[in-house]
This record gives structure tokens, sequence and C-alpha cells, in this order.
């Protein structure tokens, strides 16, 4: 679910600062911007042509899907597809009927992949693509993924630490308080991992749906953690949060 541009939405990468976690020096990652109509990536591959011309390609197609299913673009309920939908349109509309969303709330997530895995098709060994927030990646050394929850007691505080065995993998949130995108519950951050990144998107968008106050989230990790696909989930709210599944590890940043 798409909240923004990545250095102010709920990802943030560490500084662009990745390494081993066991003090080695910090080799830095390079990130190349790229701005679409409403979508603004940061992109670390050497074959950046490659993601941003499927970006180009995908955005284009879905468009012109949307011009003939104007349901698929507007809905916040799952939609099935016309028969000649593209490919793209019936990823993200297997996520939203499995998460129980629309089909646009798996649009970034979507769009990520299939951004890195046209990268990787063309042949880099290692590839993120962060969409507003939503994430790809696979990764050849160690990278630190920074989780961003706004103005709370943990904002800022914690981070996911990714080992190269972890990747493939889609890292993908939705917060009530930040971005731009609609979210009908109250939640600080809902963080899903999963291989899949529009299922990871379209289960993060239902996640923050469900959390209003902190009793919230037990119920909500239950209903999300029983979608065939997800890996893992966190949940903040206030000053609370909630794990489920297999998540990397957590550490502190600050």
């Amino acid at each position: 679910m798409r909240t923004g541009v990545s250095f102010e939405g709920r990802f943030l990468y560490n500084g662009g600062r990745f390494g081993k976690a066991s003090g080695d020096m910090v080799q830095k990652r390079v990130y190349r911007a790229f701005v679409y109509k409403d979508a603004a990536f940061r992109i670390c591959c050497e074959r950046f042509e490659a993601v941003t011309g499927e970006i180009v390609r995908r955005r284009e197609e879905l468009e012109a899907y949307i011009g003939r299913h104007a349901a698929f673009g507007e809905s916040l309920e799952p939609v099935d597809c016309l028969c000649e939908a593209p490919e793209i349109a019936r990823q993200m509309a297997w996520a939203g009927r499995l998460a129980g969303t629309g089909p646009m709330a798996a649009v970034a997530g979507a769009m990520a992949q299939r951004a890195a895995l046209a990268a990787l098709e063309a042949g880099a060994e290692e590839v993120i693509v962060d969409n507003g927030g939503d994430i790809y990646l696979q990764i050849v050394r160690p990278a630190r993924v920074a989780l961003y929850t706004g103005d709370t007691p943990l904002g800022g505080r914690l981070s996911f630490s990714l080992r190269p065995e972890d990747t493939p993998v889609a890292v993908c949130s939705s917060s009530s308080r930040m971005g731009h995108s609609m979210s009908l519950g109250d939640c600080d951050l809902a963080t899903v991992v999963a291989k899949d990144a529009a299922l990871a998107d379209a289960a993060a968008t239902q996640a923050a749906n469900l959390v209003r106050t902190e009793g919230d989230i037990d119920a909500a990790l239950a209903g999300i953690m029983a979608i065939d696909g997800i890996g893992g989930l966190l949940i903040v709210k206030n000053d609370r949060i909630g794990l489920a599944g297999k998540l990397p590890s957590i550490v502190r940043t600050g």
C-alpha cells in the first residue's frame, strides 16, 4: 500500500548503510531515485534501466486495464478480473481476495516485485526496489531496513536485519497515520513479510484496517497470519508491539 516517498514513509533504509551485524565495516549501497507519475521509487541495482522500464510498462498496462474496468481501481473489496486482464492485475486481484481488500491495496507491492524481477532476469545479482515503503529485495550481503512509526514512543528505533538467505522477500507496510493512502483503522504501523509483494501489501493494508486500539492487536495478528502465504507480521500501536510468524531479526537503531 503506497504511502509516499520512502524518505518520509514507514520504511527508511538506515541512511543507506548496510553491513554485517558483527560490527564489520559498513558498506554503503548506492540508491537512485525514480519518479513516474505519482509513484516515487528508490532503487539499488546495477540494472537500473531494466527496473525503470518495467515500472513504466506495467503502470501503462495497468492504467489501460483500469480504463476498461473502473471497479478494479475503485473498490475497497475484492474484485474479479475481466478475462483480458494483464498479469499484474490478476496478481493484485488474487492478493486482494486473500487479504479481503480491493486490488489497489496491492499495487505498490506488485509494482516493486515486477520491477525487481525484471532486473534479476536481466542479470542483476542484487536488487532492492522501494516503492514508497513497500519493498522487494534480493541481496548478496546483509541489509537493514528501519521501521518508521512516526511520532510514537518507538518511532525510528527498530529495524529488520536481513541476511542474503532471507531473500528474495517482500517487506510491506501500512499506517493510518502516515502517507496518502486510505486506511480504515488507527494503526501506527502494520508490517508484513512474505514472498509475494502484492500479498504482503494487501495484507498490511488489512492489518492496519483491523487495529483501532491496542486491544485489537492480537485479533489482527491471528486474522492476518491465517492467510496462506504470509510469513510474518509486526503491528505497532502506541507503545505496544505485536509479533507473529517468522520475521527477520529485529534490532534497535537508537
